[in-house]
């Protein structure tokens, strides 16, 4: 790690720090000093703006009374971003809780009514605009899944055949969504098995959010992709706070999402996924 960096880190008396796990997009480390531990991640060659939407996006949970880390610090320093947050300690947890906690997360309403977000989801591969509007096709068809279809398709690494097989299914997705009363709420964006954790006295929390206020649905069809969800979970959070009928269905549109993303950012890996994705939603109307 740079010298320089850690001497211009806005914290005193480090004692060590440590390369960790901390995601695809970032540099991640563990800041030791003499009083206590942070989480620091650096976005090498980007402005401090990098984390504009996550950083809002933990406030948002702060306010929501979900647990999540908290935002100590952020900055540029030698042309890197950086973000510093507290540290979380790991532990164990049950997946009751889990369910529990991204209900409530759901739960919090667009504090204007509308479905988007202050700022833009900005990564490292693609960014998605959040500008507030009243329309969930729009903010997720239009400016997600288009986009997405798009940008696949200029990297070649989908055909002229792929695009249209994603017309129809587009056709579907839009259909089923207008008869679908989408309430805007806060979702965390790209919740997968990596995005949670349990902390040392058991309770869970959620880290790393793309958050914004969408069709909670969303979430929930990212869980399905990876893995990582039991059946505890999906079975608490439907108690706490039910999908309305015709979910499974809708739940596909997600799964598609979330695997074009990957497909655009890591390439060919997820190029069956993604075509099996498709061709679920349009066999499965």
């Amino acid at each position: 790690m740079d010298k320089n960096l850690i001497k211009k880190l806005p914290i005193d008396q480090i004692t060590d720090i440590k390369p960790i796990s901390g995601g695809d997009a970032n540099d991640a480390y563990q800041v030791v000093t003499t009083k206590q531990r942070y989480f620091l991640l650096v976005q090498p060659n980007h402005p401090k703006s990098f984390y504009e939407s996550e950083i809002a996006g933990l406030n948002a949970f702060k306010e929501a009374g979900i647990k999540a880390p908290r935002v100590i610090a952020t900055g540029e320093i030698n042309g890197d971003a950086f973000l510093l947050l507290n540290f979380l300690e790991k532990g164990s947890g049950s997946q009751r809780e889990l369910g529990q906690l991204v209900a409530k997360l759901h739960k919090t309403p667009s504090p204007n009514g509308q479905f988007g977000f202050d700022y833009p989801y900005s990564g490292t591969s693609i960014t998605f605009d959040n500008s507030y509007t009243d329309s969930w096709i729009d903010l997720f068809v239009n400016r997600r899944l288009d986009k997405l279809a798009q940008v696949i398709l200029e990297k070649g690494l989908w055909t002229e055949q792929d695009h249209t097989l994603y017309k129809k299914a587009r056709e579907i997705i839009v259909a089923t969504l207008e008869k679908h009363d989408s309430k805007p709420e806060l979702i965390h964006g790209d919740l997968w098995g990596g995005n949670y954790m349990f902390l040392s006295d058991g309770s869970a929390a959620l880290i790393d959010p793309a958050a914004l206020y969408g069709d909670r649905e969303l979430d929930i069809g990212v869980t399905t992709v990876f893995g990582g969800f039991s059946s505890d979970f999906y079975e608490t959070y439907q108690e706490t706070y039910p999908l309305a009928l015709g979910y499974q269905q809708r739940l596909q549109f997600y799964r598609l999402y979330y695997l074009m993303v990957h497909l655009n950012k890591f390439g060919t890996l997820y190029t069956n996924g993604v075509q099996n994705a498709l061709e679920t939603v349009i066999n499965d109307q």
